[in-house]
């Protein structure tokens, strides 16, 4: 049933046998075997691709169903020794997961010896179902609609300089005087170089900075800017660490600038299995709102 289940869902025997760990022989003979028993064919084969067959839709959606119920029995009887096990897959963007994640995560192992986790840090929008992702980490919109989206927390942008720099050049008294100094431009952004300041009024400003260093890494522009090179805009929570060992300064703490959700998105499933309860509780107790 597994097996199916597999093939269906990453499109390929191939990519079935290497989410279930068995050969590509083996999982074809799993598959070989149900069609046998039910005398249906379940796929269409072709060169180039497979489908399901009317059959093989049936079996498909009830395999889900049956596979989900037998994931909560194992779940539930756990529950009562509170000890989730198996492989944990996590997608997360490169700065969050290095920034943010990791620090954390041996905490998580710590509390759940039975479970091991595989981070995958990266900026893509990953396959979930394809490549075997359990939780995936997103900082902004969702636009999937067939993942859950459970909101963790709000992130914010900060616009920062180091002492040496607004020593050297000034601090720029008002957003306009932007365009006078030398920007880092986060390339995630959809603002890019187009920095927009709401006021305590509600009056919103955008201004077109100098965008002198870009890059899509959080993290080198806050490493760029505490080394002087010029006024960056970044999520706060790469930020952090550095304010606080004074190695950059917050300017326009008086304006709103942007804010993102944190998000971790997982399929929809009747049946959340214990391992992602777990994790979704870990993350917001380590990052939700009172946090």
């Amino acid at each position: 049933m597994q097996a199916v289940v597999a093939v269906v869902e990453t499109g390929s025997f191939t990519a079935a046998s290497e989410r279930l760990g068995f050969s590509k022989a083996l999982v074809s003979k799993y598959v070989g075997e149900i069609e046998a028993q039910l005398k249906v064919r379940l796929f269409n084969r072709t060169t180039r691709r497979i489908s399901l067959t009317s059959a093989g839709q049936q079996y498909y959606a009830h395999a889900i169903q049956m596979l989900g119920m037998y994931q909560q029995m194992l779940d539930d009887v756990r529950i009562g020794q509170s000890n989730p096990s198996g492989k944990l897959r996590i997608s997360a963007p490169h700065t969050f997961a290095d920034v943010k994640l990791s620090p954390v995560l041996g905490e998580f192992l710590a509390r759940y010896p039975d479970l091991s986790v595989d981070l995958i840090a990266s900026n893509r929008a990953v396959d979930m179902v394809e490549e075997g992702i359990d939780a995936r980490i997103r900082v902004g919109s969702v636009q999937d609609s067939s993942l859950i989206a459970k909101r963790i927390n709000t992130c914010h942008l900060v616009v920062c300089a180091s002492p040496w720099y607004l020593n050297q050049f000034g601090e720029p008294a008002a957003p306009e005087k932007l365009v006078e100094h030398a920007c880092l431009v986060d390339k995630n952004l959809s603002i890019a170089n187009q920095w927009p300041f709401t006021d305590s009024a509600g009056q919103k400003t955008i201004v077109q900075v100098n965008a002198r260093f870009s890059s899509n890494s959080p993290k080198a522009l806050a490493e760029m800017a505490a080394a002087g090179n010029g006024i960056a805009l970044v999520t706060q929570n790469v930020t952090d660490e550095y304010i606080i060992a004074g190695k950059l300064v917050r300017l326009f703490s008086n304006y709103v600038i942007d804010e993102f959700n944190l998000y971790v998105l997982y399929p929809h499933r009747k049946y959340v299995p214990l391992k992602l309860r777990c994790f979704l509780d870990f993350m917001q107790e380590k990052f939700g709102v009172d946090n």
